[in-house]
């Protein structure tokens, strides 16, 4: 076993009560295009950005259950999600100041660098060459498929489940705001789906994607811009939520970072049942969509993961916050496996900046212990 730097975690610490007690102002656009020379070639390090989106937060809200700020493709409208009422249900408008991190005027260009659509290292003239590019491959996959539909419907019956079980995820979601305007276009993202499943032989489909892409199309102006970051955020992520892929992993380092940290905690755990753990799949799989109130918790929490700050695979730290939250009560009552089950998935409605930096919290005090070598290969 090895002991991580002291600097490592010295740094853990400061970023985490940096998110606690400094209240910067979102990354805006003035600042962001201070990070670039008059080429657009990066005048700061990737680094230095990275950092620096960790670290801008709004002012902390008591977590969980409590309220959060979300924006569609820079609306000055606050969408809220209640209980992820938003993808089933009509959602609450509010006026509110703009979320932290990044500002929704900089986001879509902000996560193109992030996901590896563009290049940190490109100019502003190369940046747009490669979006011509990325919409004239995108044009030539959707023509590829239009060939190819006919193929797929005759001879492959799981294209035919999967086309079906899409159609049907895509009908539940509620696509409108309380003012009855549209926010989703339903065939577009239905669209999208298809492609990526017909395309991406990794990840291929899984229910939830559905709610994730929506959330880049909202985000985005063009389908092939929500096609390629989704796409690029699977990779980004290591298919850390895909099921047959990444979601196993991140269990089982669940499981381990639990019994390090809390070894009381994982005796307990075991003695409900070998599956009380694993059945947390649906955090990992969703990208913890549906512990957020607001859409903005959850870009807020997905760009921290994207910049690989403060560690590779920060999403095992953020399940382990969670589960510390409901700690006392599972200790306390006498709860079976089901019921840890219903008590972690009663966790809605999180401030994302909150749990980042209990997150970061975590990163800390682990660093400075004799860490497993598997974990923390995991987590560098």
């Amino acid at each position: 076993m090895t002991t991580l730097s002291p600097e490592n975690s010295l740094s853990a610490r400061w970023s985490a009560s940096f998110i606690l007690v400094k209240r910067k102002p979102p990354i805006d656009k003035t600042e962001w295009d201070g990070f670039f020379d008059e080429n657009g070639l990066l005048a700061k390090s990737r680094d230095f950005i990275c950092v620096n989106i960790l670290e801008r937060v709004r002012s902390p809200r008591p977590c969980p259950g409590t309220g959060g700020h979300g924006w569609a493709r820079g609306s000055h409208r606050r969408l809220e999600m209640s209980s992820w009422q938003a993808f089933g249900g009509p959602m609450t408008s509010h006026l509110s100041p703009p979320p932290q991190g990044l500002h929704p005027f900089v986001r879509t260009e902000a996560w193109k660098f992030l996901t590896g659509y563009y290049s940190w290292q490109s100019s502003q003239d190369e940046r747009l060459t490669v979006d011509s590019t990325r919409r004239k491959n995108y044009e030539a996959l959707c023509e590829m498929y239009e060939k190819i539909q006919p193929l797929l419907e005759n001879l492959h019956r799981n294209f035919m489940e999967t086309r079906t079980t899409i159609a049907y995820d895509i009908q539940k979601l509620y696509d409108k705001d309380p003012l009855g305007n549209v926010l989703i276009d339903k065939k577009r993202l239905e669209k999208i789906l298809l492609l990526s499943y017909v395309c991406n032989t990794q990840a291929e489909y899984q229910q939830g994607f559905h709610e994730m892409v929506m959330l880049f199309q909202l985000m985005v102006e063009y389908d092939h811009e929500t096609f390629w970051l989704f796409q690029f955020f699977l990779q980004k992520m290591e298919h850390s939520c895909v099921i047959n892929i990444g979601v196993g992993k991140n269990l089982d380092k669940l499981n381990t970072l639990i019994n390090f940290l809390d070894p009381m905690f994982a005796e307990h755990l075991r003695g409900k049942g070998a599956g009380t753990v694993q059945s947390l799949f649906p955090w990992f799989c969703l990208c913890f969509q549906h512990a957020f109130k607001s859409f903005d918790d959850v870009w807020r929490l997905w760009e921290v993961l994207l910049t690989g700050k403060p560690c590779r695979n920060f999403q095992v730290l953020v399940a382990y916050s969670m589960l510390q939250m409901v700690r006392e009560q599972v200790l306390q009552e006498s709860m079976t496996s089901n019921d840890i089950l219903l008590a972690c998935n009663s966790l809605i409605d999180l401030d994302a900046d909150v749990l980042i930096s209990a997150a970061c919290l975590v990163y800390a005090e682990l660093i400075q212990k004799d860490v497993p070598q598997p974990l923390k290969d995991f987590l560098l």
